[in-house]
């Protein structure tokens, strides 16, 4: 019995070293994705000198930037500035341990909950990070970027617990059985829209990345990172995409048995991230606000009063 249980536990461990590396391949060429598709919009080629149509760009801007000088910032909090961008990254990777399986290797019956509170914790970070590097300009990014997460994070909960409410389970695992008649991506397809608009602003992404807007802020709260700390940054805002893809596609789709289909929809789903800010200019700050409290969430109150009033009526009959 002895080695069946230390036999599972190593199976544990290897399911989740494959996820990391096969992780860190995809926001690699994720990047090269991005570029590539920027570039096209643009009307130009993009990185395709290193390796076969630039196939081995990924690995080389890694090498760079891995290379570079590492020196210390004159009063910032060094520890503090210096283990910030390594928990951000481990913060997301303990996000992909939410992967429902459907080999049963272990299972999170609160999982949807695991994730709303990890997902609170990420603008702590950003706080932690502007302040521990003692540039104004950080300071004033991080700022400007948590308050515009925490705005967006209570549309982006709201209609996690509509539809929570809807499946009346706490699990992804059950999200897919609820859907297996019916999509949630076609009954609330509305609701879908306002979703994919609240992770724009949750990842910080055109034409909703306010924390680098360079007339004003220069780059940010990650300003004064370089070398493996902006790699880390990197990574996890990148990991953050397809992570909170997956995630969609779990919850408003029943596709985790399906691979193939399941990796398209990602793969739509990462594009149109991508394509967002190709072409779309960025908001003014004040319209975004305004577009969260004032027009978002209202529509979520309206759609989560009529659900309830929906579901308290069948109950009666």
């Amino acid at each position: 019995m002895k080695n069946v249980y230390y036999y599972l536990i190593l199976l544990n461990i290897l399911n989740l070293l494959i996820l990391m590396i096969i992780l860190l391949m995809g926001i690699a060429f994720l990047t090269l994705l991005e570029r590539k598709v920027l570039s096209y919009i643009q009307i130009r080629k993009g990185p395709n000198k290193v390796g076969v149509i630039g196939f081995i760009q990924p690995f080389s801007d890694a090498i760079k930037l891995l290379s570079k000088e590492l020196f210390y910032i004159f009063k910032s909090n060094y520890n503090l500035f210096y283990m910030c961008p390594f928990l951000s990254f481990s913060l997301m990777m303990i996000f992909w341990l939410l992967y429902p399986y459907i080999t049963n290797i272990y299972f999170l019956n609160y999982s949807i909950l695991l994730m709303v509170v990890l997902m609170t914790l990420s603008s702590y970070l950003l706080i932690f990070m502007g302040w521990s590097s003692n540039s104004l300009y950080s300071m004033m990014g991080a700022v400007r970027s948590v308050s515009q997460m925490l705005s967006y994070e209570v549309s982006f909960i709201l209609i996690i617990f509509l539809l929570m409410y809807m499946s009346e389970s706490y699990s992804f695992k059950d999200f897919m059985k609820f859907q297996e008649n019916l999509w949630f991506l076609i009954v609330f397809y509305p609701l879908f829209f306002i979703y994919f608009i609240s992770i724009m602003a949750e990842l910080n992404r055109s034409p909703m990345d306010f924390i680098e807007g360079e007339s004003e802020l220069v780059s940010g709260f990650n300003i004064e990172y370089f070398s493996g700390g902006f790699t880390l940054i990197f990574l996890s805002e990148y990991g953050m995409i397809i992570f909170l893809s997956f995630i969609s596609i779990l919850m408003f789709t029943d596709l985790l048995g399906n691979l193939i289909y399941m990796f398209l929809l990602i793969l739509i789903f990462i594009f149109m991230i991508i394509f967002m800010r190709g072409i779309l200019p960025r908001l003014r700050y004040d319209e975004l606000m305004y577009l969260c409290w004032k027009i978002i969430l209202p529509l979520i109150l309206l759609y989560l009063i009529l659900i309830m009033s929906f579901k308290f009526m069948m109950f009666m009959i």
